[in-house]
């Protein structure tokens, strides 16, 4: 079976699927299908390199390039065979050029919003995306064979906007960092911040977009006093860059409670923590909170993402906004070897329910079965 996905950047900056989209695609290649994985690169940008099993292919990014165009990407797909086309995120043009693919082919078109479809997300900007789905991909929802969801609540928010195709749930997997790799990052951390040597680290990693509540959780962490813990941000630029971040914390004279730093090409800071916080407005899944526990890291969430799992699994917590004040004043109370403990219960968990292995999969059961229908 060739697998084609399609997701419009690779970048670091972009967030998790340019992380994710490629794991999938190498998981699907390792289960023996014929798997590309196209994307969109700005002029002068580098995609870190890997030892990919799929066919990873990137295509210049022109004007206007916040809509990802790129008429190279269009001219592959469309002379280019494939038996599935998959395209990760929506609101940008090559959704539009995987939907001509896919209809010139006679294919089944899946499309994975990735969180583009939850709650917050779907209603900010609201008149833009109205405007992307009438003029940017025309048609595209509507074509779709069916949809990939990353979580049981994703799905729920699809099937709610009135989208009656199937939907495949298949969780994003997280690869389990090694002890070598764990001891290199918190050195790494410990140098470059070296409050994180001998004070407990609360920690956010993310992209510093404002669905991350990211300004909200600095407020709220310096709302009170927090004994000797640290409350350390780490993201790439979006809405907020880490400068105007470290900027309002200097300018409230908390330069000893909260430190920031760009995360852009510094390895995961998950080793030097204690907690993982992410008090997101909406996550389809969240790969940063995969990722944290798969380090050994416990974590605090909003109830907003699909991580309610946390508590009966016994490695965090999953709480609506109005409590997270509260709940991170008992997480930060929580003594040490009992986060400790949490974290490897967090650890035991990811290696038990999400690989990429189990991920792809779902998902080739699920092109399988588009597939039959069509025929």
């Amino acid at each position: 079976m060739r697998v084609c996905h399609i997701v419009p950047s690779l970048e670091e900056r972009h967030g998790g699927p340019s992380r994710s989209v490629r794991a999938l695609a190498n998981a699907g290649a390792a289960l023996g299908e014929s798997v590309e994985l196209l994307a969109t690169l700005e002029a002068g940008q580098t995609v870190a390199g890997g030892e990919d099993l799929a066919t990873v292919r990137t295509f210049p990014r022109v004007a206007p390039r916040w809509l990802s165009r790129s008429p190279e990407m269009r001219r592959y797909l469309q002379d280019t065979p494939a038996d599935i086309v998959h395209h990760h995120s929506l609101w940008l043009l090559p959704l539009r050029y995987a939907g001509e693919a896919a209809r010139r082919q006679s294919v089944p078109l899946v499309i994975s919003p990735r969180g583009m479809m939850s709650g917050w997300a779907y209603r900010h900007r609201r008149g833009r995306k109205r405007l992307a789905e009438w003029l940017v991909h025309p048609g595209a929802f509507a074509a779709a064979a069916g949809w990939h969801a990353t979580s049981p609540e994703e799905r729920a928010d699809i099937q709610a906007l009135g989208f009656k195709q199937p939907v495949c749930v298949s969780p994003n997997g997280v690869s389990l960092p090694g002890e070598a790799e764990l001891a290199a990052a918190r050195a790494a951390w410990h140098q470059l911040c070296p409050a994180t040597r001998a004070r407990p680290v609360a920690l956010f990693y993310s992209r510093l977009h404002r669905k991350k509540r990211v300004r909200e959780l600095i407020d709220l962490w310096l709302a009170a006093s927090r004994g000797d813990w640290l409350l350390l941000v780490v993201g790439v630029a979006e809405d907020y860059t880490p400068a105007e971040l470290a900027a309002n914390v200097a300018a409230a004279g908390a330069q000893d409670r909260v430190a920031v730093f760009d995360g852009a090409g510094r390895p995961p800071p998950y080793a030097a923590a204690s907690l993982f916080v992410l008090p997101s407005h909406s996550e389809n899944f969240g790969l940063v909170i995969a990722e944290a526990l798969a380090a050994g890291v416990p974590a605090l969430v909003t109830d907003t993402t699909p991580w309610t799992g946390l508590a009966k699994s016994g490695c965090g917590w999953c709480t609506p906004w109005e409590n997270y004040g509260t709940a991170l004043t008992a997480a930060l109370a929580t003594p040490a070897a009992e986060l400790t403990a949490m974290g490897r219960r967090g650890r035991d968990w990811t290696a038990r329910e999400f690989s990429w292995a189990r991920a792809a999969g779902l998902l080739n059961e699920f092109y399988r079965h588009l597939r039959h229908e069509r025929r």
